[in-house]
């Protein structure tokens, strides 16, 4: 006997209103409460709240009322996403009849766990861009007596689904359980199952005893609605691979040089070859189901490996083509203060650029690995069938690849007691140098060395060099490593660091920095260079970046405020920088002098 299946909740249209006597309780007074409207997935709900409610609340009566985890929502309004979860819905101009879009967070993976009649098990991963074909391949692979293709069969509420479709549409769309039927001849008996029916495929028996085995197959989503915690973001593939004749298609995929004295190093042009290798052989780019924004897994030429992700700049959040339904931007900023849309590319190449090597700097891309480990990452264009195109035309997308890494999760995954020192102190360097407005536990990945020791990976770099502070938050700053001091080898990196070097390589490299961005790459690393200086923790020189609340500037804010209010109008930028510095060994002192 075999039945397997995913259960999907879908989203309803209720408003998330309370009973009547409930109000009270709640504190939901007629006279102090609003009534925003929540997008999801192209509905609207009505929704009433209080302008005290802080946006952590918030969240979590969304995720009472409708079951998404809190950790997995991101809340977007008036093109800014309601990031920091300890400051009131006001806070952010949310005002009655406003609309807020949802975006959700879910796992890459589905987890199908298969059991025989005769008490074998196995368990393997399928990406939710795969396709009905590839599951039963995968059943196949496993299993002896399912070898024949054409004896399987996936049906979803009595519909037989082609190979084509693909595996997270289904659960999308349907919310009936999906259930894997591996014998066309079986006999199917249904019975009702709450609103669902259970089906049962009894298969006939076969001439070798070793191949009469059922196979139930249980499938299941990790971080779906009252699912289980994602514990991984890393892929498992069969090591088979089964021919077949590549579609035709078109598409064009190069890197983007703008200087043509620049050579791209080797671990880049692999990188972009064995993406080129996969299109050629007809392997559609998979759709991340994360993030606020477009980003598609690439293929190797075989479709068992992973190779890069690769994000386009119309795809971004607020952009014009951005997957997301969300509105575009009015103004042209980013979900984060300080940011544009359609530069996130830039800012993903920037960081790996501006990620040195240990104890090497240079004019030129290099093979070695960076100090906080980015991910090589470069500029491509690509025209593909299997981007988002609304007008159902392919037109050339201009964007940022960057290598995929093979992972077991990121660090929301797991409390961060268990990572190494040096591991959190590289990150922060990093995010301090940058001023990254977006780093959170969900883009740190979690890898091993070669000799099987943890390795954090930064990702996600697309709201890096902000025009100004506001926005810079850190994860990490909260976490027990943050509060330890830098290594004598940290420390000589960070005095190898030069703002003025990085600002002329990326122009080498073909971006000229806006001068906003500009200055902030200059403070930021200034600070960061002071303060190890002084023996501050990251958690001490983290804390001069970030805002305690959405309405308290931040002490980087204030200096950066006093050194404009000190000058006259048309100073230069050097001499400006000279009078920040003062002001900012003056309040280090005061930090540094406060610790001993």
């Amino acid at each position: 006997m075999s039945s397997a299946g995913v259960a999907v909740v879908p989203v309803r249209n209720e408003p998330f209103v309370p009973p009547d006597h409930m109000n009270l309780e709640l504190g939901l007074r007629e006279n102090e409460s609003i009534w925003i409207y929540l997008v999801l997935s192209g509905s609207m709900i009505p929704m009433r709240i209080l302008e005290s409610d802080s946006i952590a609340s918030l969240k979590l009566r969304i995720q009472t009322f409708k079951g998404f985890v809190v950790k997995n929502q991101k809340l977007v309004c008036g093109g800014r996403e309601l990031a920091r979860s300890n400051s009131l819905v006001r806070d952010y101009g949310v005002n009655d009849g406003n609309v807020l879009h949802l975006v959700l967070r879910l796992s890459e993976l589905q987890v199908i766990n298969v059991k025989t009649t005769s008490g074998k098990e196995f368990t393997f991963h399928v990406e939710r861009g795969r396709d009905v074909g590839y599951v039963k391949r995968q059943i196949a692979k496993r299993e002896k007596g399912f070898t024949d293709l054409d004896e399987q069969e996936v049906v979803c509420d009595g519909e037989r689904l082609e190979d084509q479709r693909f595996i997270d549409d289904i659960c999308k769309h349907n919310d009936a359980v999906l259930h894997l039927l591996v014998r066309k001849s079986a006999k199917v008996r249904a019975k009702p199952v709450a609103k669902n029916f259970e089906l049962s495929i009894v298969a006939p028996e076969l001439k070798d005893k070793r191949d009469h085995d059922g196979v139930e197959t249980n499938n299941r989503r990790r971080n779906d609605v009252g699912g289980e915690e994602n514990y991984s973001r890393g892929y498992e593939v069969d090591r088979e691979v089964v021919p077949r004749k590549p579609p035709d298609r078109d598409f064009t995929l190069e890197p983007v040089i703008v200087n043509p004295k620049v050579e791209l190093p080797s671990v880049i042009v692999d990188m972009i070859k064995s993406t080129f290798d996969g299109l050629d052989s007809g392997k559609t780019p998979i759709r991340s189901v994360e993030g606020t924004g477009g980003a598609y897994f690439m293929q190797d030429s075989s479709g068992q490996k992973l190779v890069a992700v690769f994000k386009p700049i119309d795809e971004e959040p607020l952009a014009v083509n951005n997957p997301r339904k969300l509105p575009v931007s009015p103004d042209g900023e980013g979900l984060k203060k300080g940011t544009r849309v359609g530069e996130g590319a830039f800012r993903e190449v920037a960081a790996y650029i501006l990620d040195h090597p240990k104890n090497k700097r240079s004019m030129i891309y290099s093979d070695e690995k960076g100090f906080a480990g980015v991910p090589p990452t470069a500029m491509i264009k690509c025209l593909h069938g299997g981007f988002n195109n609304p007008d159902g035309l392919p037109t050339v997308k201009i964007g940022s690849l960057q290598m995929f890494v093979e992972n077991s999760g990121s660090c929301e995954d797991m409390g961060p007691g268990s990572f190494p020192v040096e591991q959190v102190h590289k990150i922060s360097v990093l995010d301090i140098r940058l001023a990254n407005a977006d780093r959170h536990a969900g883009n740190i990945l979690l890898s091993k060395d070669e000799n099987g020791q943890t390795l954090l990976i930064p990702i996600d770099h697309g709201y890096c060099l902000p025009e100004s502070f506001e926005d810079c938050t850190f994860d990490w700053l909260y976490w027990p490593q943050a509060r330890q001091s830098y290594s004598p080898e940290t420390i000589d990196y960070i005095k190898s660091l030069d703002a003025e070097e990085d600002i002329a390589l990326l122009k080498f490299l073909g971006w000229d920095m806006p001068p906003k961005c500009a200055r902030t790459l200059r403070i930021s690393t200034m600070l960061l260079k002071k303060g190890a200086e002084r023996g501050l923790t990251p958690f001490a020189i983290g804390s001069i970046m970030c805002r305690e609340n959405l309405k308290e500037e931040s002490v980087i804010e204030e200096i950066v405020q006093e050194a404009q209010d000190c000058v006259l109008p048309g100073t230069s930028e050097a001499a400006f920088l000279e009078t920040l510095s003062q002001i900012m060994d003056r309040h280090l002192d005061e930090i540094a002098g406060s610790l001993l």
